[in-house]
């Protein structure tokens, strides 16, 4: 498994896969996905296999630890050296779910983001995934003011300094 950048030529995999990966509600319409990867592609993270992308993590830069919806809609609000990484999606078609793609898409994000010199990563999750998230270091911060697809989410936190505040 390759995990890196995602290229130009491969934007519609992107697609696809957050359509496949995602309820109607909740994911990210073809429009934003395209806006976000012109606005901040460095932050595009594929995984390959056998030459085909199998997953995908993606996310704006922020100064806050939190990830208000407008983030999502608003490509004007992302920071280049912002502190914060956050984290839209972590998708990984059915196929390839529980064989640790996942798992290497956000520890390469983590690896990066720490390269890049950011204080931390901010994410929503559902219930469920609470405990995965959790294994990564990140901290459970509480329900998520987000009403994204109008489900319920939780604020995730990791900070790569624990010396930090939690805000």
């Amino acid at each position: 498994m390759e995990i890196r950048e995602a290229k130009n030529t491969e934007i519609e995999e992107v697609i696809r896969i957050e359509r496949e990966c995602f309820p109607i509600e909740e994911a990210a319409k073809e429009e934003d996905i395209r806006k976000r990867f012109q606005a901040f592609k460095e932050n595009f993270i594929v995984a390959v296999i056998d030459n085909k992308v199998v997953g995908f993590i993606n996310g704006c830069t922020t100064d806050i630890p939190k990830l208000p919806d407008d983030l999502y809609h608003d490509i004007s609000l992302h920071k280049p050296d912002g502190l914060y990484q956050t984290v839209f999606g972590l998708d990984v078609l059915p196929d390839y779910r529980r064989k640790g793609v996942a798992g290497q898409l956000l520890n390469y994000l983590i690896k990066i983001s720490k390269e890049r010199g950011k204080s931390g990563i901010v994410l929503t999750c559902k219930n469920h995934l609470i405990k995965y998230y959790e294994k990564f270091g990140f901290i459970h911060q509480g329900i998520s003011d987000s009403s994204h697809g109008g489900a319920k989410w939780n604020d995730m936190l990791l900070l790569f300094d624990e010396k930090q505040i939690k805000s």
